[in-house]
């Protein structure tokens, strides 16, 4: 058990709010003159810079606690650290703000996939916050943000139109190599600890079975990525226009 539990609804909301100050004041950034020109280019965009911001933070803050707290690897359920747990409900903010942009910003139709997603991750993140277990898994499975910052650059040129630059070409395999490191690697190791839990009465069990559907959603876009980035004539020419917003 951890030393303290510090409050846990003034950190959520402190995150939350941080969140949201982050993104009114990279609104103020300039804008390519290709995502200008449209309105929903534009907020995907201002979108992307937040989420590009809390995965450069989140990827890094998740190897520190690694590297301070190694017993995260094999102990999922008890292994904390103050670190971590601030880490989990820094991350918990930063989905419980991006909800409510995408709500309020009337994207929920195009964005559902991202809506379901945050719901089971913030499931996942309340039990360490709350209850103060599994913050270890909530650590890693945090490692997949190092890989969300190629994938970020990837999705901003994309809106950008700008796939034909030497950069694009460079950081889709980078994005390819991440996504193999931090994101599938990290998933199948918490996917083989947790399997642990398979047929208790647990709150491991109810994690398991968010783990197994997050499971499922990234085998998804990993298909989707090397389908629109290494097979691109597969790709009906009609699904182009808006493939930006979940691609």
């Amino acid at each position: 058990m951890p030393p303290m539990l510090l409050p846990a609804l003034p950190l959520l909301l402190g995150a939350t709010l941080t969140f949201r100050a982050v993104r009114h004041a990279l609104c103020r950034l300039p804008l390519p003159a290709h995502v200008r020109a449209d309105p929903l280019r534009t907020w995907r965009w201002h979108n992307l810079l937040v989420s590009f911001a809390h995965s450069i933070v989140s990827g890094i803050w998740a190897l520190l606690c690694i590297w301070q707290t190694p017993e995260m690897l094999v102990e999922i359920e008890k292994a904390w650290s103050l670190s971590g747990y601030l880490l989990v409900c820094f991350s918990a903010g930063y989905f419980i703000h991006d909800t409510v942009d995408i709500v309020i910003s009337h994207q929920s139709r195009a964005s559902w996939e991202y809506l379901v997603h945050h719901v089971m991750a913030m499931g996942a993140f309340f039990s360490g916050i709350f209850w103060s277990r599994f913050v270890g898994g909530g650590v890693l499975t945090l490692l997949v943000e190092v890989s969300n910052i190629f994938l970020t650059i990837r999705m901003m040129m994309k809106i950008n139109n700008a796939q034909h630059l030497l950069l694009y070409r460079v950081n889709k395999y980078i994005n390819l190599v991440m996504y193999f490191l931090f994101r599938l690697a990290p998933q199948a190791y918490l996917t083989h600890l947790f399997l642990g839990y398979a047929g208790q009465r647990t709150l491991g069990t109810f994690l398991l079975a968010i783990l197994l559907m997050l499971d499922v959603m990234i085998l998804v876009y990993f298909s989707r990525l090397l389908r629109s980035d290494f097979c691109p004539q597969r790709i009906p020419s009609h699904q182009h226009k808006d493939k930006f917003l979940t691609e």
